[in-house]
């Protein structure tokens, strides 16, 4: 690993120089990709510096202790190697860390799709419970949301919304909620006080922007109808609310929160273009199995990802194996150390498969 960090010190040094150079100066483009990876490489060639350091005083003190038969120098020198050793394998494992491969979707906004699953009623009252949790916790974290669709049952329950997240490493924290996620508890309707078991999924996809995702218009059937709301009631009596079908993928996005049929067409483009990176996304995954497999899991929806089960108010996540007796908490949008639990474990998942040759650009 040692011969790889060095070539990375070197592309380092290499970037450094090319900065000054009148020819990259001079073109924009590559003085940009030169900075960007020179930016990236920093943390990596600093953090090999700290370690080389630590391990030459380690070298030096050995030799110093091989050496030295004054029984006080020789025990500050044991003092000195018993604080080096477990320093250098701190670092090394921080070096291993800044080598995973970063997703680039990490920083975009997000979209957050939250749907009813089986239980009826008590699943939408659910999914109304994961969207306003995640609605708190994105205002814990200086984030703002905004509802792009929503369809609601009569006594408070949500059968589906989809919403954006705005902020800064959105995707890079919420990307670890898509799944299913289930219920056990009793419902209100309930009148024997039987604990029901119902669910909701959630899909977290990063927000595309055009450049991203070129959509040609011509590929686009674009219909208007009223809004209405729930029992069919009107809302309005202009054709305000749209339908945007993508021909070639299928994929249909209705809108209608909006009185404004344009910026209900603007929100519909924004989801189709989240579910079409998405799908982008998915097919290099296929291409990356074994990869995909190493994760702790992201994207798939059909994986049981975690219980909320309020008469122990105990919240387990199942893919980590963490359990949390702060349910109320957590549905209050204390999200905080669940989301940290996963990231940290799907970094150490991803350790053993790092390449760094990446990190090289080759």
């Amino acid at each position: 690993m040692h011969d790889k960090l060095q070539a990375i010190c070197d592309l380092f040094d290499s970037l450094t120089d090319s900065l000054s150079n009148p020819a990259v100066l001079s073109n924009p483009t590559e003085f940009q990709r030169a900075a960007k990876k020179r930016a990236e490489l920093e943390p990596i060639r600093n953090a090999f510096a700290e370690f080389q350091k630590a391990e030459r005083n380690l070298q030096e003190t050995q030799l110093m202790l091989d050496s030295e038969n004054d029984p006080e120098m020789r025990r500050l020198a044991e003092e000195e190697i018993s604080g080096l050793k477990p320093k250098i394998q701190k670092l090394e494992r921080d070096m291993k860390l800044l080598l995973i491969p970063k997703d680039e979707n990490d920083a975009k906004n997000t979209i957050v799709e939250v749907r009813a699953g089986t239980g009826g009623e008590e699943a939408a009252l659910f999914a109304a419970d994961l969207f306003r949790m995640y609605s708190r916790f994105a205002d814990h974290q200086g984030w703002k949301t905004e509802v792009m669709s929503s369809s609601e049952t009569g006594i408070g329950g949500i059968k589906e919304v989809i919403f954006s997240v705005q902020g800064i490493g959105v995707y890079g924290k919420l990307k670890f909620e898509s799944g299913v996620h289930r219920v056990q508890r009793v419902p209100t309707t309930e009148a024997s006080g039987r604990i029901h078991t119902s669910a909701a999924t959630v899909a977290v996809l990063p927000e595309a922007e055009e450049v991203d995702v070129k959509i040609d218009e011509k590929e686009l059937r674009i219909d208007v109808f009223r809004s209405s709301g729930p029992g069919g009631q009107s809302v309005n009596t202009t054709d305000s609310a749209v339908r945007v079908t993508h021909i070639p993928s299928g994929i249909s996005i209705s809108c209608q929160d909006e009185k404004s049929q344009h910026k209900n067409k603007a929100k519909a483009l924004r989801i189709l273009r989240a579910r079409l990176l998405d799908n982008a996304r998915a097919e290099q995954d296929k291409s990356r199995a074994d990869n995909r497999r190493m994760q702790v899991g992201t994207g798939d929806r059909s994986e049981r990802i975690r219980t909320y089960n309020f008469p122990q108010q105990r919240m387990t996540d199942h893919r980590i194996g963490l359990t949390l007796y702060k349910l109320t908490d957590i549905l209050e949008g204390g999200l905080e150390e669940i989301i940290r639990s996963l990231i940290e474990a799907d970094n150490l998942k991803k350790l053993s498969e790092t390449d760094i040759t990446e990190k090289l650009g080759r």
